[in-house]
């Protein structure tokens, strides 16, 4: 399988994007794909908190971490492209790994 790390937005409408970050896992799995979408996993309820902006940064460079061993970044953009995706986006840029754009809507 193909490992990537999934972007999608987070902040903002927090339920809305949370079920569109689940439609885009399922999207890059129905693909081969072994997404890494760390929005997703730790911001559930015990481990960071998406508010509190050291624990926000803590989050994305942990998933960004994926990068050593990440194939590419794929990019959903359906909902805009928020602040923390452009972060990761250029971290993939600057790591020299492909970053691919999607949609679930064409």
């Amino acid at each position: 399988m193909r490992l990537v790390i999934l972007e999608s937005p987070f902040a903002g409408d927090v339920d809305s994007n949370v079920d569109y970050a689940r439609a885009c896992v399922r999207d890059s799995l129905s693909r081969g794909e072994a997404p890494i979408a760390s929005h997703l996993l730790y911001t559930q309820p015990g481990i960071l908190n998406d508010d509190v902006p050291s624990e926000r940064k803590w989050g994305i460079d942990a998933g960004l971490a994926w990068r050593s061993v990440a194939d590419a970044s794929v990019v959903y953009t359906d909902r805009g492209i928020s602040t923390g995706m452009q972060y990761g986006i250029q971290a993939a840029l600057d790591a020299g790994r492909t970053v691919e754009y999607r949609s679930l809507y064409p």
